[in-house]
């Protein structure tokens, strides 16, 4: 099969979608890449190691998409790229289609089978490319909310861990999935003060088991969600329902009920945010205030460490690309309970039932 790797054209998304050692693999088995001229030059890889690895180098994304049948990226393609598409192309990437209704009617209209990282599941029904990225977004997230709680970038000038005498700064989760409890392990690492919401209290037990009582979890019950909020110094937004746009939980009356100069970070701002003041911003612009409450809405947030995140998703999406260009896509697809559950668009109808309703939308699952 022709693989195309086109280079990220997101703001400051620096990350690519296959390593040299990935690309390495891909020709072994036969199939031919293409890769974007300097498509991994931020994530530390050259041109000419994708050329040892076996690639050709294309000189610009039209030429990646003209030849590829499977393209591969690390984040969905924006406007100026839905011209690219070819009827019959398979895309392979993280989508978040409920985001974006213009995105999903380009693909049906296309004609272009999109899979999408953040639904394709393990035989465990885990998503193992949904889990390295959250896991880094969700550590990024308290080391960010932390940065920006100091006066000099807007912030009330709270210091995380406090000082002998004085309180630590209060971090609120919401969601105690792979980003919520990321996002705790680096809070306590750091010597916050940290509560917790989850819907799962078997989740919440494993939590509070682990911390040993260092960490307060609650149920989520909407008046102790807000209650926690109205007073938290730094709120992580985790909150995660695969494919579908994530649920408010947070209202902008609560909100404006915070302190002045207090932070809060979305990291499920790619799937609409669970907060209702958050919009998305970018790597250049990241931060906004409203309601003197500082907002980081950045979607691509592991972008910005980008030989990590590379690395471990291309640890996570091999196995996936090697079996959809060895068997052919149908047959993957096919075959594959997990691949089948990343299908989101198909033929030029919706196939995730997520991504139907979040636009109204007819939903047509595959048979």
């Amino acid at each position: 099969m022709i693989i195309g790797v086109p280079k990220e054209i997101k703001d400051h998304e620096s990350r690519v979608s296959a390593t040299p050692d990935g690309v390495r693999t891909l020709c072994a088995a036969g199939h031919t890449l293409w890769v974007e001229l300097s498509a991994g030059d931020a994530s530390g890889f050259t041109d000419e190691e994708y050329r040892k690895a076996g690639a050709r180098i294309a000189a610009s994304p039209e030429d990646v998409f003209q030849e590829a049948e499977l393209i591969v990226k690390v984040k969905e393609p924006l406007a100026s790229e839905y011209k690219l598409f070819r009827h019959g192309q398979t895309l392979f990437t993280f989508l978040h289609l409920a985001a974006s209704v213009e995105l999903t009617r380009a693909l049906m209209d296309a004609g272009v089978t999109a899979i999408a990282y953040e639904t394709t599941e393990s035989d465990d029904h885990s998503f193992p490319m949904l889990s390295p990225m959250s896991e880094i977004a969700g550590r990024m997230s308290v080391q960010i909310g932390a940065h920006y709680l100091e006066k000099s970038q807007g912030g009330g000038g709270v210091l995380l861990s406090g000082v002998p005498g004085v309180a630590p700064a209060r971090v609120v989760v919401l969601g105690a999935g792979v980003v919520g409890a990321a996002a705790v392990r680096i809070a306590v690492g750091m010597g916050a003060q940290v509560s917790i919401f989850n819907l799962d209290l078997q989740r919440l037990r494993y939590l509070d088991d682990l911390y040993g009582g260092r960490v307060v979890t609650h149920a989520t019950h909407q008046a102790w969600i807000d209650r926690e909020v109205e007073h938290a110094d730094l709120v992580v937004g985790a909150v995660l329902v695969p494919g579908a746009r994530a649920p408010r939980v947070v209202s902008r009356s609560v909100v404006s009920r915070m302190r002045p100069g207090s932070v809060i970070v979305d990291v499920s701002v790619d799937q609409g945010g669970c907060i209702e003041t958050i919009r998305p911003t970018t790597h250049s612009d990241p931060v906004y205030l409203l309601d003197g409450i500082l907002h980081y809405g950045v979607p691509n947030m592991p972008g910005i460490v980008p030989r990590t995140s590379t690395l471990a998703l291309t640890n996570a999406t091999l196995p996936f690309i090697v079996q959809l260009a060895s068997a052919g896509i149908a047959p993957a697809i096919h075959s594959h309970r997990g691949l089948r559950q990343g299908v989101n668009v198909i033929g030029g109808r919706i196939a995730c039932r997520g991504v139907a309703e979040a636009h109204g939308l007819r939903y047509q699952p595959l048979t």
